[in-house]
């Protein structure tokens, strides 16, 4: 996968799933929450990557992933096919990774809404330039060193960087 891509699908995993796993737990009175096999079959739809550990998610877990399937399954089928990768891909991702993911989205809920619609711009540019021209810039980012890519993205914070700053001349690919 692409390091960029990598970057941006943690950020939005890390919105659409991190939160998944932080919801308040349930009244002590409450009903544990349905096993796999009485799910509807619009919930096991949209959470099928989660089948075979759904029994053994905790309650909180199952009952907030319950919920969010509630609005998923309203959804268009390519959205919900995109929600299914998505929690796929968190499923496959390593603890640290996770983390790194989550990390990345508190970062980027740190933007102002100015950064977060640049980012997303970028990451939109990034995306349609033609792949050699991706790739070279893929190449370009790995043989910088981190001092290099910090001073090429430029000040933390920066709202508008220079027009001859690189940023304006090419989206910048995600580090490793």
């Amino acid at each position: 996968m692409k390091p960029l891509r990598r970057i941006v699908l943690s950020l939005l995993l890390a919105g659409v799933l991190g939160s998944a796993f932080a919801a308040p737990p349930p009244p002590d009175d409450a009903p544990p929450p349905p096993s796999w096999s009485s799910l509807s079959a619009a919930q096991r739809d949209v959470l099928a990557p989660l089948q075979h550990e759904w029994d053994t998610l905790s309650p909180r877990k199952r009952e907030h992933m319950l919920h969010r399937a509630e609005h998923w399954a309203t959804l268009p089928p390519e959205k919900r096919a995109e929600i299914r990768q998505r929690i796929a891909r968190w499923q496959q991702m390593t603890p640290d990774q996770r983390r790194q993911a989550r990390a990345n989205m508190r970062e980027f809920h740190k933007m102002s809404r100015e950064q977060r619609e640049q980012l997303h711009a970028t990451f939109e540019h990034f995306q349609n330039l033609p792949p050699p021209q991706r790739e070279q810039l893929i190449r370009e980012w790995h043989a910088l060193t981190p001092q290099q890519r910090l001073e090429w993205r430029g000040p933390p914070h920066a709202d508008h960087p220079p027009e001859d700053h690189p940023s304006h001349q090419a989206p910048p690919p995600a580090h490793p």
